[in-house]
């Protein structure tokens, strides 16, 4: 081992071992209930909410994807800030309501709120296994960009696969122990770092390389146009229709994606939650750094194998080794921070849902059923942690095609978990229907190589055709009203503590 690597190892050994403790010390003294795993008692304030949800969208994407593909196509990487920062506009309305809905009726995951629209535990389950099908996806690609950072930072002295099992056992240790209160703390540490490191770089890289960032850009203008207009370097798939069509599905997904609908639930009141989309926009902006560096490293280095290596090519190649580990240990905190969220949400689905009877588990009032709840949930996030690590280990790529579903297929359960607690006459026949449906459309799109659809977002299609579905079949099936259909108010409920 070099002795830049033994730096970077050494520091990176140092933040692990300070994550688990963060982790784990914050769920002392809290009780061992099922809502303090799941949504952290719906206690957390402005601060700890803004920071959780920050770390969904500031992933290990952030620093290898998000350079990759300003490296790989340019322009068409701006979705990603688009939706992330509209997506929070409908939040201001509906992450309110969602919250309300849920602490009045003692609800913890988007399942829940399925079950308890429709009073159909079918479709709870419904909901809980495709949202399963699409999250798996999403640990995996964590423990595996974790890998790649790690592997990077320490100028591969840690093999990728070392990094993923690192990964994996810290992720465990402090959601076993705090759940969800140990991933908002852990995310201190994780966005301190990751501010920290995008300010940096953005005035350093463009500096070091260049005259500044100005003549960064104009020599993108005069030469590498191509990447600047759409549909970018990569060709006619990622064209101005597809640009569109994918920010109003993620911006609707994203207001119901599961660890999302999970930080939501976490907040101690609507009031944080509005405050959180007043203010993550502009969390937000700092993704524009690392697509700045993708662009930089078109002319520092041209022709790398593995665009989504770019960032850490100039990293490595500019700075002192203490700083790489920094870097880099933001990196990992970015994947493990989103990973242990995911794990929590699919442990939460089964755990509750699938294995512990539902929301008829949740009402003897000796509390037994309820740590039965979090019992089942614990071991579910160990037994899916450990498949998505395998998978990582022996099956590397088996699922990046299914994870460029995650988002498509998730879209799907709107209609299920969102619209029926606005349209009354939507009924249980119609929204699974209407679910079946879209996800069907989504998958025969993938599997035909067909998505984009005529320059369109397969998965947006797909929910056109499930909400048309959906309408038709509940109109057919009449409009009888399920248990729990009345359109929820933003006034405060009792939190479920």
């Amino acid at each position: 081992m070099t002795p830049d690597a033994a730096v970077a190892v050494t520091l990176f050994g140092v933040a692990m071992v300070a994550t688990v403790a963060i982790g784990v010390l914050s769920g002392r003294g809290r009780e061992r209930s099922m809502a303090e795993w799941s949504v952290s008692g719906r206690a957390l304030g402005t601060l700890f909410v803004l920071l959780l949800m920050a770390g969904e969208s500031y992933t290990s994407f952030s620093f290898l994807g998000a350079a990759g593909w300003s490296y790989r196509y340019g322009v068409p990487i701006f979705y990603l800030i688009a939706y992330l920062s509209s997506g929070l506009v409908v939040a201001y309305f509906v992450a309110p309501l969602l919250w309300t809905y849920c602490a009045r009726h003692r609800l913890v995951s988007i399942a829940d709120i399925a079950e308890h629209r429709f009073g159909s535990r079918r479709l709870g389950i419904v909901v809980a296994v495709v949202c399963t099908v699409f999250l798996i996806p999403y640990v995996q690609l964590q423990i595996q960009g974790m890998g790649v950072v790690v592997n990077a930072m320490s100028y591969g002295a840690v093999d990728l696969k070392v990094a993923a099992v690192v990964s994996f056992v810290v992720a465990e240790a402090f959601i076993l122990a705090s759940g969800l209160r140990g991933s908002a703390w852990v995310s201190v540490l994780k966005d301190g770092l990751a501010v920290l490191s995008v300010l940096f770089l953005a005035i350093y890289v463009p500096w070091h390389y260049f005259d500044g960032p100005a003549e960064l850009l104009d020599r993108l203008v005069a030469e590498k146009p191509q990447w600047l207009t759409f549909p970018g370097a990569g060709g006619g798939t990622f064209g101005a229709g597809w640009f569109v069509s994918t920010i109003l599905l993620n911006v609707a997904t994203i207001c119901i994606f599961p660890t999302t609908v999970a930080g939501y639930l976490s907040a101690a009141g609507p009031t944080p939650l509005r405050r959180n989309s007043i203010l993550l926009p502009w969390y937000q902006l700092l993704l524009v750094v690392p697509m700045l560096i993708g662009a930089a490293a078109l002319f520092v280095a041209p022709g790398l194998a593995n665009p989504d290596l770019a960032l850490f090519e100039l990293v490595t190649d500019a700075l002192p080794p203490a700083v790489v580990a920094v870097i880099g240990i933001a990196g990992a905190l970015s994947a493990i921070v989103p990973m242990s969220v995911f794990l929590i949400s699919i442990g939460t689905l089964w755990g509750r849902t699938i294995l512990g009877g539902g929301l008829h588990g949740t009402r003897r009032a000796d509390g037994v059923t309820d740590r039965g709840q979090r019992g089942r949930s614990q071991l579910i996030c160990f037994v899916v942690g450990l498949l998505a690590l395998a998978g990582a280990l022996i099956y590397p790529k088996a699922l990046v095609d299914l994870s460029v579903l995650s988002y498509e297929g998730i879209a799907q359960l709107l209609p299920a978990v969102l619209l029926g607690l606005y349209w009354r006459r939507l009924t249980t026949v119609g929204a699974t229907a209407g679910l079946l449906t879209g996800t069907a459309i989504v998958v025969v799109l993938h599997a035909l190589g067909r998505d984009p659809l005529a320059g369109i977002n397969g998965g947006l299609i797909a929910l056109a055709a499930n909400v048309a579905v959906a309408a038709a079949v509940s109109t057919v099936s009449g409009s009888t009203r399920a248990a729990g259909a009345a359109v929820p108010t933003t006034r405060r409920a009792a939190p479920d503590s």
